[in-house]
């Protein structure tokens, strides 16, 4: 499965290409959504109509009809997210608004059940018989099944959700902030980072909340009052706004729940995860808070232990000085300058050594497309390939700017449907144009992991299973798993030298190991502080969730909540995976056990490789998460991988 490096891509340079004005933007959102929803509606009277009682008939009229608003469904929520011009993102939402409405009638259509139930499942293969029974789950988990009020309610419901989220995900979007501050206040930040920071004319320069500017900052800069504004700033993106529509939110998903006969949101939510119910959650939130106490606290103890040489009456340590004395320890224990490190990692060569990597391990090509329709001069957009074949297309819009989404994370485009369309995804990320940090490059392998998923898990039949659509926390496995080749000395050799050409040394990817290990267990308690918060705040729906917070990160977190901060309403997470971020630990583990199948010393090693693209990401959500892992390892995963890392 193995390609030379030859035979991919090389982009050298981004060039403006096929980018429509706002006014042809607007024109195609209408054509692509809401002629794809009106496309949906023909289908569905259609299905009414016809009312097919063959099961393969009426399971292929219902997959025409969830290709039509998944592609809708799409690219509105890309265009909300990424584009430049604020008109067409306000109208992908309102488009975004008319396809959920739909969803919603269609969900609570009890026409539309009746021939569903009908259908009579009997000889149906795996996959087939598997798509029935999801559908017939997903009616009764809308409420069709219930009396007209409640209905009624339900459907009021789904739409006041959507707007709150859409509100919500907004003022994130839109809520940068910032610090204006003497260049004599940054000290410590490296030469690039300032030249492209000049001060304005009453000699101050401005530091946006945004990525690129302030993860440096938090990193390097020694004057402690810059930083501790700056995380003042980060910590109440969003503030008041978002707090009123968190609640909002909170209160009309309690309702949403209770109404179907949940408890709360997170038991509704957590019913079609692996894990089952919001009880099962907890459990597994104190299972890693308890795992982890020992070496958080030891590791902590370092941290303020160093603090103290500069600060002789400290006593703690809070998110102000954490990842900056995180830096030093690692500088000055581990013989790891991140400043250093960062100028092998320029992005060009980056973005580059990713596409030959994952082309190689995977036996995938990526061929630039320069007749693609884009939306901004930064996206590029490639082919893939698996041999001579044309599998899916992937975008990749890596820079922040103005009013496009803030964090790291991959939209579908497209889902792929075999012999009718290929899967097409976008990666949207917020990362200099120069040097990367390490962390950077591994969050871009990260996100990079769900596109391959996509692409790779998208040749089925049924458009329900095409891609990362399994269960919700075993979602982010894969992502975490190919994090591990970014931290590979013979990987990292590929592609990641300094201006003068020289390779990384082997010596220093290892002490980089060796030094992100250090806090890994004080990491895990604030995964599970996070975890705790959108679990609780789901289960309870405290009044003060600033409180909520506080109380929360006491419990969880090892390191204390700052006065007059407001840090709920800049967690995003908090719309999407609502009361379910547990899935990004819950993932770990499994990604860990999945790891432990390959062979460290040669990761290119292609046996295990196709084997894992086959058996895990290939067959997309056709069949259980747990089978697939099971399938690959020989075995069902277990914690123990992940509970011996950690022990480390």
């Amino acid at each position: 499965m193995s390609q030379p490096a030859s035979s991919l891509v090389r982009v050298t340079k981004l060039e403006p290409q096929n980018l429509p004005d706002a006014a042809a933007t607007l024109a195609w959102i209408a054509t692509r959504c809401d002629g794809e929803l009106e496309r949906a509606r023909d289908l569905v009277a259609g299905f009414k109509a016809q009312r097919p009682t063959d099961s393969l008939e009426a399971l292929h009229a219902w997959n025409d009809i969830e290709v039509a608003l998944g592609n809708a469904a799409a690219a509105a929520s890309v265009y909300a997210e990424t584009n430049p011009d604020g008109a067409v993102r306000d109208a992908a939402d309102q488009a975004m608004q008319r396809i959920d409405a739909f969803s919603t009638d269609l969900g609570l259509d009890r026409d539309i059940y009746e021939v569903v139930t009908a259908v009579d499942g009997t000889g149906l293969d795996p996959d087939s018989s598997r798509l029935l029974e999801r559908i017939l789950r997903d009616f009764h988990r809308s409420g069709v099944d219930r009396d007209e009020q409640t209905r009624e309610r339900l459907r009021d419901l789904a739409q006041a959700e959507l707007l709150a989220s859409q509100e919500f995900a907004k003022f994130i979007r839109e809520g940068a902030r910032s610090i204006r501050v003497r260049r004599e206040d940054l000290a410590g930040m490296p030469d690039d980072w300032m030249s492209a920071h000049e001060p304005d004319q009453g000699g101050l320069v401005t530091v946006t909340t945004d990525y690129p500017d302030s993860i440096p900052l938090m990193t390097y800069c020694s004057v402690a009052s810059t930083r501790r504004a700056m995380t003042h700033e980060r910590l109440n993106i969003a503030w008041p706004q978002g707090d009123e529509v968190l609640q909002r939110l909170l209160g009309l998903r309690a309702e949403h729940a209770s109404l179907l006969g949940y408890d709360s949101w997170a038991d509704y939510d957590a019913e079609v995860k692996m894990i089952g119910d919001g009880g099962a959650i907890a459990e597994f939130i104190d299972q890693i808070s308890a795992a982890a106490a020992g070496s958080a606290q030891r590791d902590k103890a370092v941290l303020v232990a160093r603090r103290r040489q500069d600060v002789p009456e400290a006593t703690d340590i809070d998110a102000a000085d954490l990842t900056y004395y995180s830096e030093v320890v690692r500088k000055e224990d581990y013989a790891v300058d991140a400043q250093l490190t960062r100028t092998f990692f320029a992005f060009e060569k980056v973005r580059q050594g990713l596409l030959e990597v994952t082309g190689r391990l995977f036996g995938l090509t990526w061929r630039r497309v320069d007749d693609a329709t884009l939306w901004h001069g930064d996206v590029t957009a490639y082919d893939v390939l698996q041999g001579d074949e044309r599998i899916g297309r992937i975008y990749l819009d890596l820079h922040p700017r103005e009013g496009k989404y803030k964090h790291a994370a991959q939209f579908v485009l497209a889902s792929g449907v075999r012999g009718r369309q290929l899967p097409e995804g976008v990666l949207v990320c917020n990362f200099s144009k120069g040097l990367m940090e390490h962390g950077e490059v591994v969050t871009l392998f990260h996100e990079f992991g769900h596109l391959i998923h996509h692409v790779v898990g998208g040749d089925q039949q049924w458009v329900r299973f095409s891609g990362v659509a399994t269960e919700w926390d075993f979602v982010e496995a894969p992502s975490q798993m190919l994090e591990e080749w970014a931290w590979d000395a013979d990987i990292l050799a590929t592609f990641a030298s300094d201006a003068d050409g020289h390779t990384i040394p082997p010596d220093l990817v290892d002490r980089m190991r060796k030094a992100d290990d250090f806090g890994k267990g004080f990491h895990a308690r604030t995964q599970m502080f996070y975890a705790a918060l959108s679990l609780g705040i789901h289960r309870s729906k405290p009044d003060d969730l600033t409180q909520a917070v506080r109380e929360t990160q006491q419990k969880y977190s090892v390191f204390p909540y700052i006065e007059d901060t407001h840090f709920q309403c800049a967690f995003g997470h908090l719309d999407g995976y609502s009361s379910g971020y547990y899935t990004y630990m819950w993932s770990l583990v499994i990604a860990k056990d999945m790891f432990s199948a390959f062979d460290h010393a040669n990761l290119f090693d292609p046996e295990v490789a196709s084997r894992y693209r086959d058996k895990v990401l290939a067959p997309g959500g056709s069949d259980d998460a747990a089978d697939l892992v099971a399938d690959f390892l020989g075995r069902p995963y277990t914690f123990d991988a992940y509970a011996a890392w950690l022990a480390e």
